[in-house]
């Protein structure tokens, strides 16, 4: 199990919501406003061009103390150090889990009997898709309900994803999950870094006060 603390502001790079700006920079973008992870999402990227990016920005996100993890290629993220791979249902955990030893495993489930397979499959942490969201327009939403669910049939750490930015980031915390996981939020914000950062004091927010509540 991954520290649930790592995860509390997660950020997904996907290059090209906003015309010119890359993966890089989405990521040094999070960085710079206090993300706790990020993850690179490149699927339109040859495993070479991805592996020298992620050699890169992983280099940038240990500088910065910031969890760095790599969208489904299991090789490019063992081949650049990367701190783990996160999976979706249609990948293999077993063989992950083999490639990448002790590294973070994230999977995206659905479900809570999902859930409960990707536990003993042996995740670090789980993804629930929440709410629609057009940069991932096949992600089915499960609604703050179904991440509940999820919630109660695991003891890993859950980062909501889908759909969440500002304005409803709080409904995610308050029912019960890890962290947030944003790309349009900060990828398409007009000012990433600050996006991020406004992101960040709501996540200390609700840090806080469930620290305040123990």
């Amino acid at each position: 199990m991954v520290d649930p603390s790592r995860l509390g502001l997660y950020v997904v790079t996907p290059g090209g919501l906003i015309p010119g700006r890359d993966d890089l920079e989405i990521a040094l973008s999070a960085i710079e406003g206090g993300a706790d992870a990020v993850q690179l999402r490149a699927p339109q990227v040859s495993d070479d061009a991805l592996r020298e990016l992620a050699v890169g920005m992983g280099g940038r996100c240990r500088e910065g103390g910031v969890l760095f993890i790599v969208n489904d290629r299991v090789g490019v993220a063992v081949d650049a150090g990367a701190d783990g791979v996160h999976l979706g249902q249609d990948d293999d955990p077993n063989r992950a889990r083999e490639a990448i030893g002790d590294r973070v495993l994230g999977i995206s489930v659905h479900t809570p009997e999902q859930a409960r397979t990707a536990e003993r499959a042996g995740a670090d942490y789980l993804a629930v898709t929440v709410w629609a969201t057009a940069t991932k327009p096949d992600a089915v939403p499960r609604s703050i309900e179904g991440l509940r669910a999820v919630l109660a049939a695991t003891t890993l750490p859950v980062v909501g994803i889908g759909g969440i930015g500002a304005d409803n980031a709080g409904e995610i915390f308050a029912a019960g999950a890890s962290g947030i996981a944003v790309i349009s939020a900060v990828a398409g914000a007009r000012d990433p870094v600050a996006a991020t950062r406004e992101l960040r004091v709501i996540v200390d927010r609700y840090r806080h006060a469930r620290g305040a509540d123990a």
